[in-house]
């Protein structure tokens, strides 16, 4: 059966406050209502590894869902970083931390992880997903305009896959695109089938 049919008995939530998850988890023609703001203080401790804080942000967002889960509720929470030689680039500050952060990708390979957690009261399960991405280097002249055309203020590594400079600078990504726009799809479609049937079968 497919999974937005088994679905139909579940109240899927997604915590998160970003319209591209939004929009793919409904390009998976998967039912969901997206949960209120909540206060999360996304900090880490300093020493935890690069690749794993997102995972861990997930789990952090996850914890911090206020709501007490119904047993038929299943929650989504997730995080997205970007890496760019063993440091974290998160949501650019201003303008002059957007152009610096891109100045710094330019060229280069960088990390795209997204960690992701569902949670029902029954059990947990957190993944993560990683990409690889490729930009070209890019002219002063180019990344100014990015940034004062899109304003990626409230993106990580200042900038979205899917808008211009995706099409006018990503060579080529090794892994998933969406998992890019910051939601690994096609992992979340399994992992949820496979957190289905575990519910059924104690059921």
């Amino acid at each position: 059966m497919l999974l937005h049919k088994r679905l139909h008995d579940y109240r899927l939530i997604l915590a998160s406050r970003s319209p591209r998850r939004r929009q793919l988890l409904a390009d998976c023609d998967l039912p969901f209502i997206v949960a209120s703001d909540y206060p999360c203080d996304e900090v880490y401790p300093e020493e935890m590894i690069s690749t794993e804080v997102p995972a861990f942000l997930s789990r952090l967002k996850s914890d911090a869902y206020p709501e007490t889960l119904a047993p038929n509720d299943i929650l989504i929470t997730a995080d997205t970083v970007v890496i760019a030689e063993d440091r974290i680039l998160g949501k650019p500050h201003d303008r002059r931390d957007a152009i610096s952060m891109l100045h710094r990708i330019s060229g280069k390979k960088h990390q795209v992880i997204t960690g992701v957690t569902l949670r029902n009261p029954h059990s947990t399960v957190t993944f993560a997903a990683c990409s690889d991405v490729y930009f070209r280097a890019l002219t002063d002249e180019e990344i100014d305009y990015y940034v004062d055309t899109y304003r990626p203020f409230d993106k990580a590594g200042a900038y979205g896959i899917q808008e211009w400079i995706g099409c006018a600078g990503v060579e080529r990504i090794d892994g998933s695109f969406y998992n890019v726009m910051g939601l690994p799809v096609q992992q979340l479609y399994i992992r949820l089938g496979h957190m289905l049937d575990e519910l059924e079968a104690a059921k």
